[in-house]
C-alpha cells in the first residue's frame, strides 16, 4: 500500500515546482515574450520579486498546511490561476504562441494543484471550510 502525500509535503512539492516554472520563464525569456505577445511593460526586476513572493508564499503554506490548511490552499490555487491564464489562454488567444512556463504550467502546476484540492477533500478540510466547522 502506498502512503499518500500530505498536504504539507504537496505544498513543499508545489514550491519546488514553482521553482522549476521560474527557471524555465527564465530561459526562454518571459520578459521579451510579455514584452511582444501580450504588449505588458514587463522587467525582471519584477518577475524577481513576484516569483520570490511566490517561493515564500509556498514555503509558508507548507508550514502552515497541517494548522491552516484552508490558508495553505492559496497556493496550489494561485499554481491553478497561474496555469490557466498566464499560460494556457495566451497560447490560445494567440493561436500557439509559446508562452515560456507553458511545459511546466502544464505538466506540473495542473497535477499538483489539482491534487492539493484532492487532498484537501479526502482529509475532510474542504467539507469542514464549507460547513463553518472548526474542529
Amino acid at each position: 500500500m502506498t502512503p499518500e502525500i500530505t498536504l504539507d509535503q504537496l505544498c513543499w512539492l508545489a514550491t519546488a515546482a514553482c521553482a522549476i516554472h521560474v527557471l524555465e520563464e527564465f530561459a526562454f525569456n518571459w520578459r521579451g515574450w510579455a514584452r511582444y505577445v501580450l504588449h505588458l511593460h514587463a522587467e525582471w526586476d519584477n518577475f524577481y520579486i513576484t516569483n520570490a513572493l511566490v517561493m515564500v508564499l509556498g514555503i509558508v503554506a507548507a508550514e502552515t498546511a497541517l494548522r491552516l490548511p484552508i490558508v495553505a490552499l492559496a497556493f496550489p490555487a494561485l499554481m491553478l490561476i497561474n496555469a490557466t491564464f498566464f499560460h494556457v489562454m495566451p497560447f490560445l488567444l494567440k493561436k500557439g504562441r509559446f508562452p515560456p512556463g507553458f511545459v511546466t504550467a502544464l505538466l506540473l502546476f495542473y497535477p499538483i494543484g489539482i491534487a492539493g484540492y484532492q487532498i484537501a477533500s479526502r482529509s475532510g478540510v474542504l467539507s469542514a471550510a464549507i460547513s463553518g466547522d472548526r474542529s
